[in-house]
Formats: structure tokens, sequence, C-alpha cells
């Protein structure tokens, strides 16, 4: 955001007050959104944004630095919020636990936006029974290389799958390069049983659509296809929700679609005033998620039927490690991307013969999660380069720790 302040400005929405703070500060400046701007927005289409959030429990993702600087995640509730704001208290398998906010309202949606939460991270189980999810997530991430006409073919794929085991789909943009589909299941197997359901879903969707879509959870196995992921519904993990406003130049919004207009539409089209418009007009398209909640049992039978996962092998050194079967070089780890980012061109630079050899799913950017925000590694797959002109592995171009200094 902007180093510009102004007055804080003080809203009534249903009969309570929240401050918003630094009204005036711009959020989005190539489009001009200011702080204000967001708010409003939220309210503005808080009909459909709470039918994604309401009585979730919510990670914090602030972006107090603006929208081209790290967001930092937060899931403890601060300590210093109105008392109408409600809470849920979630435990990890660390044996940690937090408190997290829960949004409930559009006074409540306001106010986390105030907080510099750009975008809506809510788990997928409602406060009153954290530990049965209501809510199965694929995520159509594309690797690099990937057109959007593929995620689309994938997604009319993903779209029978859930229809073959007893599920509706309901898709969204994801509000960057993929593609959202939600189903609304009963609320009665656990993270484990519904991962499984996920990642099921995810070995059917590549058997039926094979070099399209991939299952495989090691980037450098997927080539140029979508990876379907299913590790979203792991217990600890978030994932934008509908209307959400990603932290993009453009402000463009995960928005929910009709799957009639699937593969017309593009994500760079929902942007802030064209979801606006489209609100204002149409309504919530994914207005109907809560009528029908489907059961797991028939995902759970084929992954049954298709057997465990294939692993990948381990290190013959005893360490138990995972071997890799590619041909990886590790560039850089980072604080941010575009330090990662300069480490790879500077990398690229000190072997000139080896770039052009390199096809776009052969650099791995790869956003890791540290104790609260994002640091970022980056690797090269030399899978089309000749054993002859491969790099060895060298000093790391950039070489963070992000748990220096930590027990």
């Amino acid at each position: 955001m902007s180093p510009k302040t102004s007055a804080a400005e003080v809203l009534e929405i249903g009969g309570r007050e929240v401050r918003i703070s630094s009204p005036e500060k711009i959020v989005f400046p190539e489009v001009g959104l200011t702080k204000l701007d967001l708010v409003s927005y939220y309210l503005a289409v808080a009909d459909g944004a709470l039918r994604g959030v309401a009585g979730r429990p919510m990670v914090l993702k602030r972006f107090v630095k603006g929208i081209d600087q790290e967001a930092f995640f937060q899931k403890r509730a601060p300590e210093k919020r109105p008392e109408w704001i409600e809470t849920a208290t979630l435990h990890y398998a660390s044996g940690n636990s937090a408190e997290e906010v829960v949004v409930n309202d559009a006074a409540a949606l306001a106010w986390v936006v105030n907080l510099g939460c750009i975008d809506l991270n809510p788990h997928p189980v409602r406060a009153g029974d954290l530990d049965h999810p209501d809510e199965l997530r694929v995520d159509l991430d594309p690797m690099p290389g990937v057109e959007w006409a593929q995620i689309v073919d994938v997604a009319l794929i993903a779209r029978e799958v859930l229809a073959d085991h007893g599920l509706i789909g309901w898709p969204k943009t994801s509000g960057s390069r993929g593609m959202h589909i939600y189903a609304r299941i009963e609320p009665r197997w656990s993270y484990h049983d519904v991962r499984l359901a996920a990642e099921t879903i995810a070995r059917e969707i590549e058997n039926r659509a094979p070099g399209l879509a991939s299952a495989r959870w090691w980037k450098e196995e997927r080539g140029e296809s979508v990876f379907v992921d299913f590790n979203q519904n792991a217990k600890d993990r978030t994932v934008a929700s509908a209307y959400s406003v990603r932290a993009l130049p453009d402000a463009r919004v995960s928005t929910p679609l009709d799957w009639a207009e699937v593969r017309g539409s593009h994500p760079e089209q929902f942007t802030v005033p064209a979801v606006l418009r489209r609100f204002e007009e149409r309504g919530d398209a994914a207005s109907g998620i809560d009528d029908d909640a489907g059961s797991l049992d028939a995902l759970l039978r084929l992954a049954e039927e298709l057997g465990p996962a294939e692993k990948a092998p381990t290190s013959s050194d005893g360490s138990g490690r995972r071997k890799s079967t590619m041909p990886l070089i590790e560039i850089a780890r980072a604080e941010t991307k575009p330090e990662a980012l300069e480490g790879l061109e500077r990398w690229k630079a000190k072997h000139p013969d080896v770039v052009p050899l390199l096809q776009p799913a052969d650099v791995l950017v790869d956003g890791m999660r540290g104790s609260s925000s994002l640091w970022y590694r980056i690797r090269v797959n030399l899978q089309h380069v000749p054993e002859s002109k491969r790099p060895r592995q060298e000093e790391l171009e950039v070489d963070y720790d992000p748990w220096a200094g930590r027990a």
C-alpha cells in the first residue's frame, strides 16, 4: 500500500461500527483502487463472499506492506478485536493450537479487510465441527507453458469424475492462472479421508486425461500438465475463497462461474469492476452450492480399487530422504520471489548454452510455507539437456535460511 495516509472512516454495517484506517491509501496502484474501494467491493458482493467463508475459521493473510511485498500469515485472532468478532480454536498435528477468526457477517468482512486481508482464506470446516470438513476442494494448478484451454479441458473432466461419484462440482477461477472446483460434502469424514478422496479424484482425472492432467506430487515429474493439487485438502491448508480479490496488479477476483460459461471465460476478465457489474446484474453463480451435500463413499471405494499411489524412491544412503527420478539442481533459496528470480538470471548468464534447451516446465519456482510467510526455492530440471552438457550442482546463487535463529 502507498505511504499516503488519511483520517479514519467509520462505517455502520448491519448496526455495527467498523473503523477503516487510512481509507484513501492506494492498495492497487495500477488500477487506482483504495483501501475503502476494497472494503466497498466486499460489502457489495457480501452475499456471495459470505457463502464461501461464513462459519469457517480463517487464516488472516495480511498484506501490510502492499501487494508487491510478501504477505504474512496470521493464524491467531488479534487480541484487540471487537467483541462481536467470533473465533474458533483449531488444533494442529504439530500439537499447536490457534484461536482463529470466524467471519459471519458483512461487518466482519470489512473488519478483516481493514487488517490488510486482500483475499480470504477459510478452512474447509465449520466452527461447529472442526474435525469433519464439509467442503472438498479440487485445485487445478497449471504448470508453466500450459494454456487456459487445457485447464478448461481438465476442469470439465473433473466435473465428470465428481458427477460419476455422486458429487456436484461448482467451478470458480482461482483469481490467478488456475481454477478451483468445490463440492459440498456431508461432514462425516476425517481430514485424512477427505484428502484421500481428493487424491483419488486427481488420479482418476489423470487416468482419463493422460498428458493433460497430473496427480504426481513431485513437481519435476508433471511436465506441461495441469496439476490436480489434492493436498489443498490437508488439515492445515486454506484456499482463496469465492469473490476473493487476489494480490495481482489488475485486481482480479476468484469468481464463481456457471459450467456453461467456463470454456469462454478467462481469468483476466474478472477484475473488481467487472465482478461488481456481474454481481449486480446476475447475483452469485454459486448461490445453490449449499443445497446438496454429497457422500465420499464412492470415491473411497475407488481409492481401494486403485490401491496406494506410487511413491518416489528413497535415497540409498539410509537417510530415508526422497530421491528424485529427474536430474535436478538447485539454484536459489530466497526470502522473496524477486531475489530468487534474480539468482536464476545470474545462473542463466553463467550457462548460456543450457538455457535454450530448457522447456518452460523445467524451471521449478516453489513458494515454500515458512512459519508465518512464504520463502522461495528455484530448481532446474535438466531432463532435456544432454548428459554431457548438464551443469553440476554449484553454490546457491541465493542461500537464504528460513529457519535461522529458530529452535
